[in-house]
């Protein structure tokens, strides 16, 4: 019953999002155009629900000569690649911002699991220990609020299936909150990082 409940409020809320925040998608839109050449949105093939393949929205952070389907952390000076905004939009989340379409269309949820890219096999093979492959992806998560980058594979899939076992309107509005702190905190940012936190 919840997940009909909490598909409605991805609906309402990315409805209403994308409509509030128009004009700031216009000034984004406009700045990167501006700061460098290439396309405003970056796309990528992603991992969604039951492991299906989708395409995630982001605004473009990085140059165009940047390693295809290559993890941030696995690039080698990963800092070379951002352009001057980029590293602005990563650190605020704004690149997030055209999320809010995935979660229209129904790709992801506001909350869930942060959706792998398709060649993350460790962190697929990890998630399906826990059953976090079985949910629908979020555009922010447990995880996210516990750690983010500084995550490892392992400990990043425990919180997801933490996450699944607890899955409710409550964990919900938890990491709804949680992530507004992140949010104006940037705790668990490590540009290009993963895994300083070990496993507990």
């Amino acid at each position: 019953m919840y997940m009909i409940v909490k598909r409605s409020l991805d609906i309402i809320f990315s409805f209403a999002s994308l409509i509030v925040l128009f004009p700031l998608f216009l000034m984004l839109i406009t700045i990167i155009k501006l700061d460098s050449k290439g396309p405003v949105l970056f796309k990528q093939k992603r991992v969604g629900i039951h492991k299906s393949h989708f395409t995630i929205f982001k605004f473009r952070t990085m140059k165009i000569d940047t390693p295809e389907n290559t993890p941030t952390h696995l690039l080698e000076n990963p800092e070379q690649y951002l352009t001057k905004i980029g590293k602005f939009l990563r650190k605020t989340s704004l690149d997030e911002l055209p999320q809010i379409l995935n979660i229209f269309i129904g790709h992801i949820s506001l909350i869930g699991p942060r959706p792998a890219l398709w060649n993350q096999y460790d962190l697929i093979a990890e998630r399906d220990k826990y059953g976090a492959n079985d949910v629908l992806p979020g555009l922010t998560g447990w995880a996210q609020i516990n750690g983010r980058d500084e995550l490892t594979i392992e400990n990043k899939a425990k919180l997801d299936g933490e996450y699944v076992r607890r899955i409710g309107l409550w964990m919900d509005v938890k990491c709804f909150f949680g992530t507004i702190i992140r949010l104006f905190t940037t705790n668990g940012i490590v540009e290009g990082g993963t895994g300083a936190i070990k496993s507990k």
